[in-house]
């Protein structure tokens, strides 16, 4: 215990006084997560949809198979791409293994599965008649879309937030595919187990912190949109009974 206030009390000033390297590390890592979060959000979001709404032969295969893939573990994602980037693989020309590239393909391969499982479970918890009901009102697919986004905001965001905490998070994949070369393509998760592998723990806890912090402000968005939305749907309860 007298070991740990020794490291938290060394660790904080690193935090506090910008370390350069440390303020590196996070401003790559949040860029990773948000580039993954959004570039997984633009293939996800339709294909959650077309699971979630559609009706079609093996629709329920790909549900399993999107949740299946959440409990994937990331070194055996990591190994895969890996075995697809280096120079005798499919992808060997692109010359991707120990780059950045790496890091970002890696990241939103990951975060993938959540935006897809997550947004399919909530576009399918909405009100079975809704999407009848748009058609018979002569929506097309496209409104059909933005409305179900709209209904089904607070899980498509929780799917978000999910796939975004996965690019904060993640350590073995990008371990692999990026090397975790000092300086270069770290992440927190990655940067704090470089740092503890060479037994400078004042630096990995001080990163340990940062990520912590991350991942709470994260949380703490999530429930006040989660508070946010169940206030409006009250007072619209509340002025639809009043009318």
């Amino acid at each position: 215990m007298h070991l740990l206030w020794e490291v938290l009390q060394r660790a904080v000033p690193l935090i506090t006084h910008g370390n350069p390297y440390l303020l590196s590390v996070i401003w790559f890592t949040v860029q990773v997560a948000a580039i993954a979060t959004v570039v997984s959000a633009v293939i996800g979001l339709p294909i959650g949809l077309m699971i979630g709404l559609g009706r079609f032969r093996g629709r329920q295969a790909l549900q399993v198979l999107a949740n299946a893939s959440l409990g994937l573990p990331p070194v055996v994602v990591g190994l895969f791409l890996f075995l697809l980037f280096v120079p005798q693989g499919p992808l060997g020309s692109l010359h991707l293994p120990i780059t950045r590239r790496a890091v970002f393909i890696a990241q939103t391969v990951l975060a993938l599965p959540y935006v897809v499982a997550l947004s399919a479970a909530a576009f399918r918890a909405l009100p079975g008649g809704l999407a009848s009901q748009a058609r018979m009102l002569g929506a097309n697919r496209w409104q059909l879309a933005g409305l179900a986004l709209r209904e089904a905001r607070i899980g498509v965001v929780a799917a978000l937030l999910a796939a975004l905490g996965t690019g904060l998070a993640e350590v073995g994949a990008i371990v692999i595919v990026g090397g975790n070369v000092y300086g270069y393509d770290q992440t927190l998760a990655s940067a704090a187990l470089y740092e503890a592998n060479a037994a400078h723990y004042d630096d990995a806890v001080a990163i340990a912190i940062v990520l912590i912090a991350l991942i709470l402000v994260l949380m703490g968005v999530a429930s006040l949109l989660q508070h946010f939305d169940g206030g409006i749907r009250l007072r619209l309860r509340s002025a639809a009974g009043a009318i």
